[in-house]
């Protein structure tokens, strides 16, 4: 395993009523940076299949191999026109929309009884980072009830597993055509994937660095041994 710090950034494929995804460029785009302060950050590309059960399945996988500091999401929200950073996952979950292989969840909510997840504080150093580049960004407080929105619950309980990532963020973006332009007829006011990439890059310059904090203010559980995680875990339950 590398001594990098590693970053996990991902994107999703087409789903019903979408048949082409920004996200799988803007994910590519990120993951090709070079920049002097990426030199010492692994960048780990993925693209969800837009499954509830591929979600599931790939995403504690994706950590167990590459073990992620920080997980960066992007996912496409057609209707509106601004880039959103979301500040929590909702306890929700649609059973009317189906996923990309046309399954409908079955019941409307991901954890019985809970209430909704906050990704955390270092949501309006991203909003910041995005706006520095001149881009429409906005904190947003409802990821919706589709992938996405499940997606962010996951990593946030990934989070909070003393062997997971740091910190995640999701963003949402808005809809372009295939040839990576807004739709024609809302190019006047909408946002060009290269507007995306700059604010992607800069939302992600920020994750590494608020990472990286992390890590020297609480060091790696991942970083110890098997036995001294059990042994910290034991002591913990008493």
């Amino acid at each position: 395993m590398s001594d990098k710090l590693r970053v996990l950034i991902t994107g999703f494929g087409p789903f019903p009523g979408a048949p082409y995804n920004p996200t799988m460029p803007l994910v590519k785009r990120l993951t090709q940076l070079r920049r002097p302060a990426l030199a010492d950050v692994e960048l780990i590309g993925h693209i969800f299949h837009v499954t509830y059960s591929t979600v599931d399945r790939e995403l504690p996988e994706l950590i167990a191999r590459h073990r992620p500091q920080a997980v960066l999401s992007f996912g496409l929200a057609d209707r509106t026109a601004h880039l959103r950073v979301e500040t929590r996952a909702r306890n929700a979950v649609t059973t009317t929309f189906p996923d990309a292989d046309r399954n409908r969840a079955r019941k409307g909510s991901i954890a019985a009884g809970a209430g909704a997840l906050m990704f955390g504080p270092h949501t309006a150093n991203l909003l910041r980072a995005a706006r520095r580049t001149g881009i429409d960004a906005r904190a947003s407080r409802d990821a919706g009830s589709y992938l996405c929105n499940y997606l962010s619950w996951r990593a946030i309980e990934a989070v909070r597993n003393d062997t997971g990532p740091r910190l995640a963020a999701f963003i949402h973006i808005p809809l372009l055509a295939r040839d990576c332009t807004p739709p024609r007829k809302e190019r006047a006011n909408r946002i060009t994937l290269e507007e995306l990439v700059d604010a992607g890059e800069a939302m992600l310059l920020e994750m590494v660095k608020l990472t990286s904090r992390a890590m020297r203010e609480r060091p790696a559980v991942l970083a110890l041994p098997e036995h001294a995680r059990r042994e910290r875990a034991n002591a913990g339950s008493k």
